[in-house]
């Protein structure tokens, strides 16, 4: 198989850290004494020790144990599997989705393997007052997200401002239309005020684990928020569909757009940063859910 030309010795930085980073990827080992090379061998690195002076890895069935003055490494053409133009394209939002989808029940997506802890939404029996108190509470976290974008801790915020996908002031007009039916607008209830207190200090000093609840409540709505509504439009809103369900412009290239953007963030992370960004998501719902659930209260 060929190799590039490029050799990492044991002053590069690429040596040990990231032989232990990149465990799995496909090698050639030269051994080097005093007559020059005697062998390559094809292998694949699996870390078997912590870092420290030495580092040890199983090459093929034999574990051996080599010193980082002894190992140089030719970086192969099979280092990093390509990825296909597709793959390239969806990016790290592709694993953003992946997760969420797996935190959803089967009844909610195929991908699901979350066990329900509510009735399915057919079996909702919402009511007005509660639905309210869900339009507050969603109003306070969509103005803390637009905010926080605005505010821009990290520079790159400022490119999720004005997507189109922001919904704080279509709710504020729903809740008036609410308040024109007669029904009292209450304050923001305790599930609401603590995402957005999370949501701020969270965008303070862990830009990656932000971005993860931007995602989830962004996309979230414009998925399984749009069939919420639309449920319980039918059964206390004799159908109306509210502003909160209405984008301007083509919702699916709003959605590309965004897409787009948080591939270009997402590509200058380590894999550590990515990873960590997706461990987010279990509290994204988490408190998702917590608003959600005030729907049927």
């Amino acid at each position: 198989m060929a190799s590039s030309t490029m050799l990492i010795s044991h002053s590069h930085s690429l040596s040990a850290a990231r032989l232990h980073q990149r465990g799995k990827a496909s090698r050639s080992l030269a051994l080097r004494n005093s007559s020059g090379f005697l062998a390559f061998q094809s292998f694949r690195a699996v870390p078997t020790h912590p870092l420290g002076s030495c580092s040890c890895y199983w090459i093929g069935a034999t574990r051996r144990r080599w010193t980082a003055d002894n190992i140089i490494v030719f970086a192969t053409a099979t280092e990093t599997p390509k990825k296909s133009k597709e793959d390239e394209a969806k990016g790290f939002v592709e694993e953003m989705k992946a997760v969420a989808m797996k935190l959803h029940t089967r009844d909610q997506a195929k991908e699901g393997e979350k066990e329900p802890d509510a009735p399915p939404i057919a079996k909702w029996e919402p009511s007005i007052e509660g639905y309210v108190r869900f339009l507050v509470d969603s109003k306070l976290v969509f103005h803390t997200l637009e905010t926080i974008v605005q505010k821009a801790a990290f520079p790159w915020y400022t490119g999720f401002m004005n997507t189109g996908l922001e919904r704080s002031e279509q709710l504020a007009k729903d809740l008036e239309w609410f308040k024109e039916q007669g029904h009292a607008i209450p304050e923001p209830s305790t599930p609401g005020i603590s995402y957005s207190i999370y949501l701020e200090e969270l965008s303070e000093k862990d830009a990656q684990a932000f971005i993860c609840h931007f995602y989830n409540v962004y996309f979230a709505h414009t998925a399984g928020g749009r069939m919420i509504g639309k449920k319980v439009a039918e059964k206390i809103l004799n159908k109306k569909e509210l502003e909160f369900y209405k984008w301007d412009g083509n919702l699916s290239q709003l959605l590309q757009n965004v897409r787009n953007k948080l591939n270009e963030v997402a590509s200058s992370w380590s894999r550590e940063e990515k990873d960590h960004c997706l461990e987010e998501t279990e509290k994204s719902f988490k408190y998702s859910g917590e608003i959600l659930r005030l729907i049927f209260s």
